[in-house]
């Protein structure tokens, strides 16, 4: 082998070399895009767990409330019958 051909190949490996070290930083810079996606992600995961909790708690006092109200009306409709009971025996008194 000449000296120029051994040249060539080693300007061809030099080539190459570069080419993975230009390849090895592009997966680096991918990582890191990975990385500070996976970052972003956990937190937005913390808010939205956070926002659940808060609409589990606010979901089980509305129904607390709204039992309140059922057991409320269902008072309202038995003092009313009660009411309409007394306005007919007070009618037929007359």
């Amino acid at each position: 082998m000449g000296q120029k051909n051994l040249e060539e190949r080693q300007k061809a490996l030099e080539d190459r070399q570069k080419n993975l070290e230009t390849g090895q930083k592009a997966l680096e810079d991918r990582q890191k895009n990975l990385e500070i996606g996976q970052e972003e992600i956990k937190k937005d995961l913390k808010a939205v767990i956070e926002q659940t909790a808060n609409l589990t708690e606010f979901r089980e006092e509305i129904n607390e409330k709204i039992d309140t109200l059922i057991e409320d009306l269902n008072t309202v409709e038995i003092v009313t019958s009660k009411n309409w009971n007394d306005i007919a025996k007070l009618k037929s008194v007359k």
